[in-house]
């Protein structure tokens, strides 16, 4: 059997954890920059704020409608997700970390008549009551149904109490029947129209389309949901996963139209790709950089605009990226444009031990010790205090956060003080 374990409007649970008083309110937290919704509490959901929407023009909806607005506070949300998952890791050793607020489990060799929807409610306790968090809890007998059983309990909460459990084939049946085609994990919006198209309104219509037509017409991976749906193990769990594609997109804290702020900020995001490519051992062999003007000033012109590199051998130097990104901005820089955002891509990722060598063409052997002693300074000292030359030595991100709460368990000067 397989669960999937949700947190709740994560962002906006993390931050009522620590302040109650937000408890029962509405709640609405921002992207980078303070731009736009990235999360709503229910309540917010409620009065009709939508996702996405850019905070300037929804300023005075949130006042009128008493809705607490707050910067995002990643380092306090990347903390909280480490302890909710360490503790879903006490009832299974099995989990695969999907996203910063969920995580799929695996139940191995559990008798055939254990009560997995008084286990799901166990789980569902624990973390409430060690961190604060709530969860919903969707069990079944593949990864794709635990999907659903997730929805379920989500949606019917006083029904479920926040645990649902697909354990019979009328369970299954009935569960596919009331979930949407578009609502379905795995199926986007376009997949969802070809579906529509062929009359699948529901999971379960997609269930009846013949196995041929959907390997004719649809990738590997749809047959395999489509079987998984069926209630038939076929997505197994993926313990370990690296990425395929890192990336660092940022709005800026303002627009700019010259070359050398675009400049420093694609050394900063380059630098911050490296990093992470160095953090699961791996390096690439192409670099992407977007530029892009600010979409809601209607009124000036704009600009949107990418381009790759293909390097000549992998790296993960945080030298090299930067180098080859900022020759990669200039390239498509224009002049006379507000530029509000930018961002560096790096994918044809390969092992940084294992990979094929260039016979002209190969890294300078020092960078490597030098980005080993860059990474364990900023590990010891934090705040990323080694950077590039060409990157603003005071701050890392130009982010405007007016509206950030304390980081109460990453930063010993915010925790609680008990009175």
């Amino acid at each position: 059997m397989f669960a999937l374990v949700d947190c709740n409007n994560f962002y906006a649970s993390c931050e009522r954890a620590f302040n109650p008083d937000l408890q029962g309110k509405p709640v609405a937290i921002l992207s980078n920059n303070d731009g736009c919704v990235i999360s709503r509490s229910d309540e917010a959901k409620a009065v009709g704020l939508p996702m996405g929407a850019p905070i300037f023009k929804w300023e005075s909806f949130c006042k009128t409608n008493g809705i607490h607005v707050l910067s995002s506070n990643y380092p306090l949300y990347g903390d909280m997700s480490s302890r909710v998952m360490s503790i879903l890791k006490q009832f299974t050793p099995d989990v695969e970390l999907y996203s910063i607020d969920e995580s799929f489990a695996e139940f191995r060799d559990f008798k055939d008549d254990f009560d997995y929807n008084d286990y799901g409610l166990q789980i569902r306790k624990r973390i409430l009551k060690w961190t604060g968090i709530p969860t919903s809890v969707g069990i079944a007998p593949t990864k794709a149904l635990s999907k659903v059983a997730n929805k379920i309990a989500r949606k019917f909460p006083k029904e479920t109490k926040g645990a649902y459990v697909i354990d019979s084939e009328e369970k299954r049946t009935k569960a596919l029947k009331w979930i949407k085609i578009e609502d379905v994990w795995g199926i986007g919006r376009r997949l969802s129209k070809r579906l529509k198209q062929k009359g699948c309104k529901t999971a379960y219509d997609f269930t009846q389309l013949s196995n041929d037509w959907v390997k004719q017409n649809f990738s590997v991976i749809e047959s395999r949901l489509k079987r998984d749906l069926e209630g038939i193990p076929t997505l197994v769990l993926d313990e370990h996963r690296d990425r395929k594609m890192i990336a660092t997109t940022r709005s800026f804290e303002y627009t700019y139209s010259d070359i050398d702020n675009i400049k420093e900020r694609i050394s900063t995001f380059a630098s911050s790709c490296a990093e992470k490519l160095r953090k699961q051992n791996s390096s690439c062999y192409v670099v992407i950089v977007t530029l892009s003007s600010d979409r809601h000033k209607k009124d000036s012109e704009q600009h949107r605009v990418s381009t790759s590199i293909n390097l000549s051998y992998p790296t993960n130097s945080s030298l090299i990226i930067a180098n080859y990104a900022i020759g990669a901005a200039m390239s498509i820089f224009k002049e006379g444009i507000k530029y509000k955002r930018a961002g560096v891509i790096v994918t044809g990722l390969v092992p940084t031990d294992n990979y094929q060598l260039n016979m002209f063409h190969n890294e300078d052997p020092k960078h490597k010790p030098l980005m080993d002693s860059i990474d364990s300074l900023n590990a010891k000292y934090g705040d990323y205090k080694i950077k590039l030359g060409n990157q603003d030595l005071e701050r890392t991100w130009k982010m405007r956060q007016e509206r950030l709460s304390p980081r109460y368990t990453t930063n010993i000067n915010d925790i609680i003080v008990v009175r």
